[in-house]
């Protein structure tokens, strides 16, 4: 499954300003699948996303802007179902919004730059931090290492 169109003009891994898009315009130039989560904060099956259990080194992306986000030395074997990183590429490189839907009280995590929905940040990570910022792997792209440029 491609998650980044071609055709996505504002997709960058190198240009950090923030993006002020339309719903229609990312309707436009996102998959569906991406689409859904990041502008419309749906969440994926735990347990079905490509990254949850995946181990590869290098870094993690937003599928919709191409932001950094994470490197894989942050992530962690989660329990939950979804890939688990215990802290951030950068401290600008994602936002925290209250989440009181369904019920429950939590910290959403979008990206810095085009804000859309990657997931939630929770209390009960590992060492160093004790966070687990827990993230669609939907919204992910990974870049190995070995072709990482940065």
């Amino acid at each position: 499954m491609e998650t980044t169109p071609p055709q996505n003009p504002y997709y960058s891994r190198t240009d950090t300003e923030p993006l002020d898009l339309t719903d229609e315009e990312w309707k436009k130039v996102l998959t569906p699948e991406v689409y859904s989560i990041a502008r419309q904060k749906g969440t994926e099956y735990p347990f079905s996303g490509k990254y949850w259990d995946y181990d590869g080194i290098g870094t993690y992306y937003c599928a919709a802007c191409g932001n950094r986000l994470f490197l894989s030395d942050a992530k962690f074997g989660s329990s939950c179902g979804w890939p688990s990183f215990f802290e951030t590429l950068r401290k600008d490189g994602v936002k925290y919004l209250p989440d009181h839907s369904h019920g429950m009280h939590r910290t959403e995590v979008v990206c810095g730059r085009c804000e859309g929905h990657l997931g939630h940040l929770f209390d009960d990570g590992p060492p160093p931090t004790g966070k687990r910022y827990c993230m669609n792997s939907i919204v992910l792209e990974f870049e190995p290492e070995e072709s990482v440029q940065v």
